[in-house]
């Protein structure tokens, strides 16, 4: 009687796995969607309000989103590869470490910007003076620092179940926008009202070793799941 009640089990276990995985893509995909939307948005509005004010950090702020929107459209087009069905999993693994690699590539290229950003910043700081832009600004990294934690702690449940080091990449991305908007608001009210225009400059800083090895990761095409 064990053995009866056994088998349906086994016989279940691998429609139910490839069932698991094919919401966890719907899922992923979603939260691509998400991010595609949102860093357009962020990005823009940055770009806009840096120009107006002639804010360095803003005008940083949306250089970021840009960068993130590539890491999007790569981790997009890896995930509709495998949703669509009509695939071999040799290819989806192809196309897996290939975005991996790609979205390693813009981590390096986030590390590259904040080196450039933060010296620019030490020796030509553009300092606000403009309330309206500063309070905009603070808005615009409140809402990333409130958002942007919980679309990374998404992104890294999906990219352990999927085993996907493009996903948790992106999820790395994601963290670091969060990072940056604390930077923003800090940076923002700091020029404005003491004119610690440096500040920022020097915590963007400490992202650059977790950013390093996250990237190297990527691109080595780790495994996004082993024990740490």
């Amino acid at each position: 009687m064990f053995a009866r009640t056994q088998i349906p089990r086994l016989e279940e276990a691998k429609p139910q796995r490839i069932r698991q995985r094919s919401e966890d893509i719907q899922l992923a995909l979603l939260l691509t969607y998400i991010t595609f939307g949102w860093m357009t948005i962020e990005g823009a509005a940055s770009l806009l309000l840096g120009w107006v004010s002639k804010s360095l950090l803003l005008e940083a702020f949306g250089i970021d989103s840009i960068v993130e929107l590539f890491s999007a459209g790569v981790l997009l087009w890896r995930l509709r590869v495998e949703a669509t069905g009509a695939t071999t999993l040799q290819h989806v693994d192809l196309v897996e470490r290939r975005a991996a690699r790609l979205v390693g590539y813009s981590l390096y290229a986030l590390v590259a910007y904040v080196v450039f950003n933060s010296g620019y910043g030490l020796f030509i700081a553009k300092r606000i003076t403009d309330t309206h832009e500063s309070v905009w600004g603070i808005v615009i990294g409140l809402v990333a620092k409130i958002g942007m934690p919980i679309l990374a702690a998404y992104k890294l449940k999906v990219a352990a179940r999927l085993n996907s080091r493009a996903l948790r990449a992106d999820a790395v991305e994601s963290i670091t926008c969060g990072y940056l908007s604390i930077v923003l608001m800090i940076g923002l009210a700091a020029t404005w009202l003491l004119g610690w225009w440096w500040l920022d400059s020097i915590a963007a800083l400490a992202l650059i070793p977790f950013l390093i090895k996250e990237a190297g990761a990527a691109i080595r095409g780790e495994s996004c799941c082993r024990t740490k």
